[in-house]
């Protein structure tokens, strides 16, 4: 057995192998295709409901695509409730590479299994295999590459874990433990290494104003060893899944499948999925509107990137860039001043006609954060920026899981400075601006030409 670290390295190497690959026809290909589109353009609009479509259509049919000839019937009406189901969405969907690709995939499907359009649409029940021996819990005889514990029994130190998480408007603890307010509008992402991929879209609150908050997070897996099939989560405002993409609860059809386990912990609010094969849990909640991320991570893993140098962005490790970090000691300044009971001027995001005054949003955040730690700031800046009382339990929420997830109780709460000083920022690793890089580069070619003219 190679030692845990190089595993770690030679292993991530091939997680993305089985993405897009496998015998048969076209349409049997779809579902990995998905999954990468999943991945590639995760700034889908939060509104278009593919998610939901795809989820329905696997969980009627079990995730078959070769039904016996006795559930063909059934399985054409499946695939004509699907694609009803995607004309329900087409226009919020436009523009939608996963959508698109979903159409085709439905089309090569109907004209494979000589499925009519017209026809019953309710949704079938297809016969289903019982589930594996051990589903509920991890088959004893899984290999013991698929527990990253398990796997240190020979080392004199057990691993150290990390904690990353993101919430509210949006709020970063990194997993040096920095913590940011930040604007990052958009599609970015959290975590970016050999073994699985997190990316996050981030939304205007109110419109004109610059307070966002995520409404949609990707999740990707990477294929990896005998242990798990590559495998996507995605949630988005109002969708929090109890499911991977492709219906399934655990890491497919692998020896150590059940290293990888989706729990619904509360209906539509509350996921947890644990990743035992790379000793990994993460937390998902929907509160309000908007969406919460936690991870548990150990630090080997955190590391485990082909080239550092190259991973640009990857907010869970370097942090926001400094551009869209927010002066959080400035504002809370401003807030506190005598007769502030608006937001100042020259504060990060416009004023709301429903916003609360200072004292108020002191006091609610009171009521669920005692101590007055980052946490209970977030909490403030939030209601002062957004006047949505949801941002009071989402900053209670990124605590509790700071409880359950960080492995140094003394590093629970935190009082320091949230916008990093431009030279911490660079010592952080944020890549400079790319156009003087970029133009360096172009005259390395020249620069035996201009040397001989000397």
């Amino acid at each position: 057995m190679q030692p845990p670290r190089e595993r770690l390295v030679v292993t991530g190497r091939a997680g993305w192998m089985g993405m897009g690959r496998g015998p048969g026809p076209s349409a049997l290909g779809f579902w990995p295709t998905f999954a990468f589109l999943l991945c590639s353009f995760p700034a889908a609009t939060s509104s278009c409901k593919i998610l939901k479509c795809n989820s329905e259509f696997w969980s009627a049919t079990a995730g078959s695509h070769s039904p016996a000839p006795d559930d063909a019937p059934e399985f054409c009406a499946a695939l004509r409730t699907y694609a009803l189901c995607t004309r329900h969405t087409a226009r919020t969907c436009r523009g939608d590479l996963a959508y698109h690709s979903a159409v085709h995939g439905i089309e090569d499907l109907m004209s494979q299994h000589n499925c009519s359009k017209d026809g019953p649409t309710s949704q079938p029940h297809l016969r289903t295999l019982p589930p594996p021996p051990g589903d509920s819990q991890e088959r004893s005889d899984s290999p013991e590459i698929c527990h990253y514990e398990k796997s240190f029994h020979n080392r004199a130190a057990a691993p150290n874990y990390t904690h990353c998480g993101l919430f509210g408007d949006p709020h970063l603890r990194t997993f040096t433990d920095r913590f940011q307010t930040c604007k990052v509008q958009g599609a970015w992402p959290l975590i970016d290494n050999n073994y699985l991929n997190v990316q996050v879209t981030n939304t205007p609150v109110l419109p004109g104003s610059a307070a966002t908050a995520t409404s949609k997070l990707t999740i990707i897996f990477k294929n990896f060893q005998e242990c798990v099939d590559q495998k996507v989560y995605q949630a988005e405002m109002d969708e929090l899944p109890a499911a991977f993409a492709d219906g399934s609860k655990n890491g497919g059809d692998k020896h150590g499948a059940n290293s990888l386990k989706i729990t619904e912990k509360v209906s539509g609010q509350h996921v947890e999925i644990q990743a035992k094969y790379i000793g990994t849990t993460i937390v998902v909640r929907q509160v309000g509107g908007y969406l919460t991320f936690a991870v548990r991570m150990p630090e080997e893993v955190v590391n485990a990137v082909e080239d550092r140098d190259s991973q640009g962005l990857y907010l869970c490790l370097r942090g926001c860039p400094l551009n869209q970090q927010i002066d959080f000691q400035a504002f809370r300044a401003g807030a506190e001043s005598p007769g502030a009971h608006r937001l100042p001027a020259a504060s990060p995001a416009p004023s709301a006609p429903d916003t609360f005054p200072y004292e108020t949003a002191v006091a609610k955040c009171k009521e669920k954060l005692p101590v007055e730690d980052l946490y209970y700031q977030a909490c403030v800046f939030d209601l002062l920026t957004t006047g949505d009382v949801n941002f009071t339990l989402a900053a209670y929420y990124a605590l509790e899981d700071v409880k359950m997830l960080h492995s140094n109780k003394d590093k629970l709460h935190l009082y320091e400075r949230t916008r990093e000083p431009p030279g911490r920022a660079a010592a952080a690793g944020l890549p400079p601006a790319p156009w003087p890089l970029l133009g360096s580069l172009l005259l390395l070619p020249l620069l035996p030409v201009l040397l001989e003219a000397t």
